[in-house]
């Protein structure tokens, strides 16, 4: 499912067909000779959804360089944004092992078909070909000492990863507060966006720092990220199950604090009387605690659900996500000219707010 407008896709759909470029590298270099491993890689495919990363590598190209750009460097654009594609799935399936969640674009996630041991090693399989595949590009320019995009991909990939330690470091910690929530999310999830609109630039060679175009590209990526996440903890509390197409209530479930619920403790704390208010850490701990009932567990999640829209703190959530997302598009407005490239961007930018999976 495209996160574009089809009237922004280019002539003839240029850009779902990059898309699909993209998906069949992706198939190609996971092709193995041992059936066993194809049949895991298969499982990957429901994975795919929006290709929210690969598309915003792709439109920050187009965005910043045009069609000449493309002309020039796009075999090394479509590998790359191939390689952050398996990246991400890559995290994926292990957080499906972290979260135990079960349901994942309305399919069994791999570790409820194949269990905790094939999930965890047809990740480390994927991030092995992610590399793998970077590795084939040559360093921009062709120089020694230029950057090394493997490096830079490897650096996000840490990140990523120290997110999801620190947030593991934070599990039933139901006084987090918000600015380590947001280290959190930067790290997990926002710093793999960021990088997405920032590779086109080190291919290219385009000089970066302050006031330049990859640092606004940087810059939109990172904040869209967050946006992203932000919607995506809404989502957990109040989506529906089969429009969102996985395990919802997983958050509170593994004792993680979002956003919504994080604002939800604010108000209460400050305002004693928030109805239902009194105890609220330890009911979102009851959230927690694996002896609960399943079914007491829906029906106590949907009444806190209820507390947070009814408080105000979903509200406050969703008006955090719209200012990062206006102001992700004002930062490239200023820095890049008003071409197709530049719609796409922020034509996916309005999406990532009102998507509903």
């Amino acid at each position: 499912m495209m996160l574009i407008a089809p009237e922004l896709q280019g002539p003839d759909g240029t850009l779902r067909r990059r898309l699909a470029d993209i998906e069949q590298r992706f198939a190609a270099e996971l092709l193995s000779d041992i059936e066993p491993v194809n049949t895991l890689v298969g499982y990957v495919e429901r994975y795919r959804g929006k290709m929210l990363r690969p598309t915003l590598l792709l439109a920050s190209a187009e965005a910043a360089y045009g069609p000449e750009g493309f002309e020039a460097h796009g075999e090394a654009f479509a590998v790359l944004a191939t390689v952050v594609e398996m990246v991400h799935m890559a995290t994926l399936v292990h957080d499906d092992v972290l979260d135990e969640a079960e349901v994942r674009r309305r399919g069994k996630t791999v570790n409820a078909l194949r269990g905790n041991e094939a999930a965890v090693m047809l990740g480390d399989y994927l991030i092995s070909h992610a590399y793998h595949l970077c590795s084939s590009l040559p360093r921009p320019g062709g120089r020694a000492g230029g950057v090394s995009l493997g490096r830079v991909i490897a650096s996000a990939t840490n990140t990523v990863c120290e997110g999801e330690l620190l947030q593991l470091a934070h599990r039933n910690d139901w006084r987090l507060n918000r600015r380590t929530y947001f280290e959190i999310i930067r790290r997990k999830t926002a710093s793999l966006c960021g990088l997405c609109c920032r590779l086109p630039a080190l291919v290219v060679g385009d000089p970066e720092g302050p006031g330049t175009t990859p640092a606004a590209l940087t810059e939109f990526g990172e904040k869209l990220g967050i946006a992203f996440q932000i919607v995506d903890d809404l989502l957990d509390l109040t989506g529906d199950p089969e429009t969102v197409g996985k395990s919802l209530g997983r958050d509170l479930a593994k004792g993680k604090l979002t956003l919504p619920m994080i604002e939800l403790l604010e108000r209460a704390e400050a305002d004693r009387a928030v109805p239902g208010g009194a105890g609220l850490q330890e009911r979102l701990a009851r959230q927690a605690d694996e002896s609960l009932p399943g079914e007491v567990r829906e029906r106590e999640a949907a009444e806190l659900a209820g507390l947070a829209l009814s408080s105000g703190a979903l509200a406050a959530a969703k008006d955090r996500a719209d200012q990062l997302v206006a102001d992700a598009s004002d930062a490239v407005r200023q820095a890049l000219p008003d071409t197709p490239g530049r719609a796409v961007l922020l034509d996916l930018a309005g999406r990532v707010l009102t998507r509903k999976a």
